[in-house]
């Protein structure tokens, strides 16, 4: 069991490094794409706020619950998917990757929206339980 937990933890870690990479680069893309002065709008700065509240949720939380927030963030920041499905043998992207197909619809206010509701409801629901 101390394993599992362990190789769990080491998970954990690793998927949220890579989502705070993930986040690094969508904010320096949109900053070299986004010419429009003064375009950052009330939801961009909450969405943000929330992607760092999302990085203070308990380490329980969910696998579920972190591929929701996954594929949102992605939806949010990068827009459709734009790369193709890993392979079977690659389970941990290959996740990822559907959790991001399974919300491409959304346009990028929605999956802002979304995302800032799923942070809000998991956060209360830490308060809840305290």
């Amino acid at each position: 069991m101390m394993g599992k937990e362990i190789e769990q933890r080491s998970a954990y870690l690793n998927l949220r490094g890579w989502l705070e990479a993930e986040r690094k680069e969508a904010l320096s893309l949109r900053n070299l794409s986004d010419s429009t002065p003064g375009n950052a709008t009330g939801l961009q700065e909450e969405f943000e706020e929330y992607a760092e509240k999302a990085k203070t949720l308990p380490e329980n939380t969910t696998n579920e619950n972190k591929l929701i927030f996954y594929g949102l963030y992605k939806q949010a920041t990068v827009g459709p998917v734009n790369t193709s499905r890993p392979g079977i043998f690659n389970m941990r992207d290959r996740a990822k990757w559907d959790a991001w197909k399974a919300v491409e619809g959304k346009s990028k206010e929605e999956a802002m929206n979304d995302y800032i509701t799923k942070v809000k409801q998991l956060l209360e629901e830490v308060a809840a339980s305290a």
